[in-house]
């Protein structure tokens, strides 16, 4: 019999994988556990108490902006070098690290993560003693205690962050592994064996027996998880320290999980792993590792909130456990325990396999605030071109172009509007990226341009794995510029994906971004056009033959570094390449739009994410709240779910509910496997299919609104889908809420996520506000829940008394042919007949609005007045885009007349009342937007 090739062998392991995808929940044996992870379970293995760190006085230098000193582990008398300094808008860094490493440890490299090397401002040194020292920051207060060493940070001497309060710390140095005996210098002895301070030989000679119990360590200089090994040939070099909340039973972050919004006590848990990983139908309410990490925390109370980022791009586990706070330590600085009931306190513990400490903290005191401060450290995301925050209509794959035409044109008969749609890796030539399969997309360039004739865009998908075929060209050129990661023995990593035996560049060396953004040139990407966009899947990296479905953690990176080193930004590497790619290609002019599955912190910069192969259950629509939530909280704003579920069947009621779940989430895009039964929404019964084409043309008419809340979110940080205390950050009622949101400060969300649901409870926040619901104008009190009902027609949605929000409701196919469109603004009065909003407008698609061509206008309301204001002088853009119409919900008593005044011009409009609903109804005050006018209800 004849041998098969091993490209035959290659296409049969694929085939597996797909049949397995399309077949099987997770398989939780392809992922460690903590106790599978040899520096988590060393880590974990920590009991709280005193820590054996403690600062060496003599060592304290006070500057102007930082304060360094060195700590001494006073059982192994290893020194660690420390330094503390203050940055604008009340943040801190502290960075530790060895004092003479053996070899430099990994430190993200400025640019990557954070968008520059962040502004330094003034640390008041307030007093200092043998004991401890005392610094401002702002209206903050900083503590160093020196014996044991601990950190506490004050808000108006209120103490909010404590770093290394249970004791914690532990920093793996590097060192020389010694052959045929034990391994000297080790980090902890056993309690009693302390070689003392000063002998010059305690460094090199450990207690005895702290060496036997490395020696029966299995893992401190290899490691196997299944059949794969890991060689670690500096050692164990993890990192850890606690980071405590005195004063907070909530914290929030660190994406990504399928887990409540509001995390969870990892007690009898293991700790929330950060780990980008390819978890397909992966299960929900745990803290496994998913396909992003985002180490980025924040606790909130009813005083403050405070954040930390752990900025470390090495695999990150953090434990969580309530506990109390500790009044006897606390009562000695401030007067924040002198109420009898015990205070609580959330204690965290955060490790990581490599690098370096180096942790921010941002102070607050209140949301908005950690919101800028963390937008400050690694930026927000820019103004998504307006398309891209529409409707994408995709699938595991469009067969071939009259495929793509046909779902064009029906999209178009049953009147669906609809930006984009997408290709899969179908529509390659054999899985290579950057081309087309001849047969089915022959004329790919037509295809494009017929989509893009009715203001629509494509996508094609281009993933980080190349296949191994030296006829191909891309690969070819990165195999001949050595361009390409390389296994642990310096040779060319290989392993498998879709296009079987495959390579991948290394995204983490700035040239090798440069040379895959030259890939995305129109003389490069031959069949693509300036309306096709992308889509970076498979960038964990997924490697269907590696350990935990990824690469070996001993394969090398630019510099030498492992990829244990650099893992988590790897996907965000090859995102950040691609949207500069198609940046070059319009010579900087045109506004990129590139989808990815993998990120980490500072993501936001590069577009938009998603939340990966969900399955098509009622459960995964419901997780799909907290876990956008949690993306936007950490500054991952343009973030959805794919509308439908990944896998399986859903019926019909299912689907109606997560399109108009989707309307009302960021990032709006349905998608399926392809072993999933088509489901356009044309498609659906025609009672759903009316149904669901209502949430879609609902989507459309909110474009205006969405458009500016990215805007305001792009200019200050914050999330674009919040948790209702950032807006009503003193309403213990909504700190664990994650199943309704705001979408920016003024619309109510509550999708209906359980079957046969025909009807929800809503909280509505704010004891002196009032909401309206958006279809029926009735009114509903601030401060309690109500009952509404929520026939499936019908998505609850509310937009807050006191705000004015703009519209489009001439809807059309598509956002492009909207674009000069008349405005519709619909005002809500609160219970003072006030009222306020925004409009932001510019030409949609280029980088012209950074240049300052732009429009943004301020819209208020109060003594029965009107009035359009220019919101930003530094902006000035001339558009087409007119008010047709004025809604006044609130107005308790019909008008005698209405009068527009534009410069000395001034009329009178028609208008009409409804007192049932106290409607007032404004027709074709026909200014033009960035016109001044005052409108008067006489």
């Amino acid at each position: 019999m004849e041998t098969p090739s091993l490209w035959v062998m290659q296409q049969i392991f694929v085939t597996l994988i797909l049949l397995i995808q399309s077949s099987v929940a997770v398989n939780r044996d392809n992922f460690k556990t903590c106790q599978q992870s040899g520096f988590c379970k060393r880590h974990r293995a920590m009991t709280p108490g005193q820590s054996s760190y403690e600062v060496l006085p003599e060592t304290v230098n006070v500057q102007s902006t930082s304060v360094n000193l060195q700590l001494l582990n006073t059982v192994t008398n290893v020194k660690l070098t420390l330094e503390l300094s203050g940055l604008e808008r009340s943040t801190a860094r502290i960075k530790i690290n060895e004092v003479e490493p053996i070899k430099q440890r990994y430190e993200i490299p400025v640019g990557d993560v954070l968008v520059e090397e962040p502004k330094r401002q003034g640390l008041k040194k307030l007093e200092q003693t043998s004991q401890s020292l005392t610094l401002g920051i702002e209206k903050n207060k900083i503590v160093i205690s020196f014996k044991p060493f601990r950190i506490d940070f004050y808000t108006e001497d209120e103490p909010v962050v404590s770093i290394n309060a249970q004791g914690l710390l532990k920093f793996e140095h590097y060192r020389t592994k010694q052959e045929a005996q034990p391994e000297e210098n080790v980090e902890e002895a056993k309690e009693g064996e302390e070689p003392k301070v000063g002998d010059e030989n305690a460094e090199e000679k450990p207690a005895e027996e702290e060496q036997k119990k490395e020696e029966e360590e299995p893992d401190l200089w290899e490691e196997t998880f299944k059949s794969f090994t890991d060689s670690k040939p500096h050692g164990p070099s993890s990192v850890g320290l606690d980071v405590s909340f005195p004063g907070f039973e909530n914290v929030y972050g660190i994406p990504e999980h399928a887990d409540d919004f509001a995390l969870k006590t990892t007690k009898d848990t293991d700790p929330y792993r950060l780990f980008n990983l390819d978890v397909f139908e992966y299960e929900l309410y745990n803290p496994m590792a998913l396909y992003g990490a985002v180490p980025v925390m924040m606790a909130h109370n009813e005083k403050n909130t405070v954040g930390i980022f752990w900025h470390n791009a090495a695999e990150t586990w953090i434990d969580i456990k309530s506990n109390v706070a500790d009044k006897n330590f606390f009562s000695k600085v401030a007067d924040f325990f002198k109420q009898d009931s015990d205070i609580p306190q959330t204690d965290t513990h955060w490790f990581s396999e490599s690098g370096v400490i180096d942790v921010f903290i941002m102070l607050g005191p209140k949301p908005k605030d950690v919101f800028k401060q963390y937008a400050v450290l690694t930026g927000t995301t820019p103004v998504p071109p307006l398309f891209s925050i529409a409707y994408h209509q995709c699938r595991w794959n469009y067969n071939d172009q009259d495929d793509v035409k046909n779902v064009d044109a029906n999209m178009d008969k049953f009147d669906i509007p609809f930006d984009v749609i997408w290709l899969d890796i179908e529509h390659t030539d054999g899985k290579r990226y950057f081309t087309w399969d001849g047969n089915k997309f022959s004329h790919s360039v037509d295809m494009i341009n017929n989509v893009a004739s009715k203001g629509r865009k494509m996508v094609t998908i281009v993933d980080p794995h190349l296949k191994k075929d030296d006829n191909y060209k891309v690969y070819a050129d990165a195999k001949s510029k050595d361009l390409l990661v390389k296994n642990k023995d310096g040779n060319e990593y290989d392993g498998w994906c879709w296009p079987g035996s495959s390579a991948w560049p290394d995204f983490t060396d700035p040239e090798v971004r440069k040379w895959w953004e030259s890939k995305f040139l129109l003389s490069e990407y031959e069949g693509s056009t300036n309306d096709l966009h992308t889509w970076n899947d498979m960038n964990e990296p997924s490697v269907f033959n590696g350990p935990e479905i990824s690469f070996h953690r001993d394969v090398k990176h630019h510099n030498g570094w492992e990829n244990r080193d650099v893992h988590n930004i790897y996907g965000h590497l090859v995102q950040q390449a691609t949207a500069d790619g198609l940046i070059l290609r319009s010579d900087h002019k045109e506004r990129p739009f590139v989808l990815t599955r993998s990120f980490f912190a500072g993501s936001q910069r590069n577009g938009a994410v998603w939340t990966g192969d969900n399955i098509g259950e009622w459960s995964h629509l419901k997780v799909s709240n907290p876990m956008l939530l949690s993306l936007n909280l950490v500054g991952i704003t343009f973030a959805g779910a794919d509308v439908g579920g990944f896998f399986k069947n859903p019926d019909p009621e299912l689907l109606t509910r997560w399109w108009q779940a989707g309307a009302f989430q960021p990032f709006f895009r349905s998608h399926a496997h392809i072993d999933t039964k088509r489901r356009e929404p044309y498609l659906l019964p025609d009672n759903n299919m009316k149904i669901v084409r209502n949430a879609i043309r609902a989507r459309y008419t909110f474009l205006p609104y969405w458009y500016t809340v990215f805007y305001n979110t792009y200019k200050n940080g914050g999330p674009v889908m919040q948790p209702l205390w950032a807006e009503y950050p003193e309403d213990k009622l909504t700190f664990k809420m994650d199943d309704q949101f705001l979408i920016g400060p003024s619309l109510l969300v509550k999708p209906i996520t359980e079957q046969g649901g025909t009807g929800t409870n809503v909280y509505f926040p704010g004891a002196n506000d009032v909401w309206y619901d958006i279809l029926t104008a009735e009114k509903y009190l601030g401060g309690k829940s109500v009952y509404v009902n929520a026939p499936l027609e019908k998505i609850p949605v509310f937009q807050r008394g006191g705000s004015i929000i703009p519209r489009k409701m001439r809807v059309r196919r598509s956002s492009g042919l909207m674009h000069d469109d008349p405005i519709t603004l619909f005002v809500c009065l609160d219970r003072q007949g006030k009222a306020s909003g925004d409009i932001y407008a510019d030409d949609y698609h280029t980088f012209q609005y950074q240049k300052g061509k732009y429009l943004h206008r301020q819209f208020s309301f109060s003594n029965n007045k009107l009035i359009n204001s220019n919101a930003d002088k530094n902006g000035s853009f001339e558009t087409k885009e007119w008010i047709e119409r004025i809604l006044i919900l609130g107005v308790l008593k019909k008008p005698n007349a209405v009068a527009i005044k534009i410069g000395n011009q001034q009329q009178q409009l028609a208008f009409g009342y409804d007192p049932n609903t106290s409607l007032l109804a404004i027709k074709k005050p026909g200014s033009k937007l960035q016109e001044d006018f005052v409108i008067t209800l006489l």
